[in-house]
């Protein structure tokens, strides 16, 4: 039974009281930060305080002019502070996207990825829509809360990051979000996040890429062994498939003990999370959607196969595993379409 926008925002509100601490958890990126943003102005007064916790670094230029352009306000995982809160709401993801989640029971999950692992009072999974932010736009105008210019402007730049300029899978919905938001954003604002400009480090990883990196057909490859932050590897996977020859680029590193892998693909013919989940989903947490994937393995798994202090050997054996699948026709399964992440997948 399909539910209406204002019977799921009944549902919403009813899962809370005047005397909650609410605490929402993200995978911090723009859709979850804007669907985060949005959740909190839903509690506006309905709630005694709500807080907005990331489990990720957050590395990328667009992210950070996102956060300190539109003033968002979060903190840490691990620097919440010890007392308890009552309530928790997880949005953009799911309990097995992320360690940190699997430490929670969300009594909220709104969330736009396949279903992977649903808990909580009230979950309203949506696995068509590009981005979680058209889930929350729906949300406010069943309030009927007309969405302040810094919020419409999270929500508009999460649907068009999420959905690649509606380049990936999305439904009418998204359009119709993406559409009245527009009415309400700061165009100028959108822009300055959208243009950020580029940290010198990133130079420095840009380049390590470009030298070791390696091209088999239309699929490019780089291992850049320890990385500061997953999101390095998703840089470094968007911008080469910038390249006219690929069509595929898988980009990896070591981060907290766990090998990172990013897809990235032209969306044409094979699923990036298809692959990614049949590469490497019996190892870790592995999927994503049909353009972008990621994978994460614990290294000590991976230590029985491969010495992981060799950049040369991981590089190979992560381009043994994903040719097997990519030369040949993947089979969906379950899991395969799962965001394993990022960012959400990003």
């Amino acid at each position: 039974m399909t539910l209406s926008s204002s019977e799921r925002l009944r549902r919403f509100y009813a899962c809370f009281s005047g005397e909650d601490q609410v605490l929402v958890l993200i995978n911090a990126d723009p859709d979850a930060m804007a669907s985060a943003m949005a959740v909190k102005r839903l509690l506006w007064r309905k709630v005694a305080g709500v807080t907005i916790s990331h489990v990720n670094d957050i590395q990328r230029p667009d992210n950070q002019s996102m956060i300190r352009l539109l003033g968002i306000k979060m903190i840490h995982f691990r620097d919440l502070p010890n007392w308890r809160y009552n309530r928790i709401v997880l949005v953009d993801s799911q309990p097995d996207h992320h360690d940190c989640f699997g430490m929670f029971r969300p009594d909220v999950l709104i969330d736009h990825h396949p279903e992977s692992c649903v808990v909580g009072r009230f979950c309203d999974v949506r696995p068509k829509y590009g981005a979680t932010a058209s889930m929350m736009t729906e949300y406010l105008r069943a309030a009927r809360i007309v969405p302040s210019s810094k919020l419409a402007t999270a929500l508009y730049y999460g649907i068009k990051t999420d959905t690649a300029d509606f380049a990936r899978k999305t439904v009418i919905e998204d359009v119709k979000a993406f559409q009245y938001l527009f009415r309400y954003i700061n165009v100028q604002l959108e822009r300055r996040i959208e243009s950020a400009e580029i940290p010198l480090e990133t130079l420095d990883v840009l380049e390590k890429a470009l030298k070791c990196r390696i091209i088999r057909g239309n699929r490019l490859y780089a291992h850049l062994g320890d990385v500061v932050s997953p999101d390095v590897c998703v840089q470094m996977a968007d911008f080469f498939m910038r390249v006219d020859v690929v069509s595929w680029t898988i980009i990896s590193g070591i981060y907290e003990k766990k090998l990172i892998i990013i897809f990235r693909n032209d969306g044409i013919r094979k699923s990036a999370g298809i692959v990614a989940a049949a590469s490497f989903g019996k190892l870790g947490s592995a999927g994503g959607h049909k353009g972008a994937a990621r994978a994460e393995i614990p290294l000590e798994a991976l230590e029985k196969m491969v010495d992981v202090k060799k950049s040369k050997q991981i590089s190979r054996w992560i381009l043994d595993h994903v040719e097997m699948r990519t030369e040949k026709k993947c089979r969906p399964s379950a899991v395969a379409e799962k965001d394993a992440s990022d960012g959400g997948v990003q």
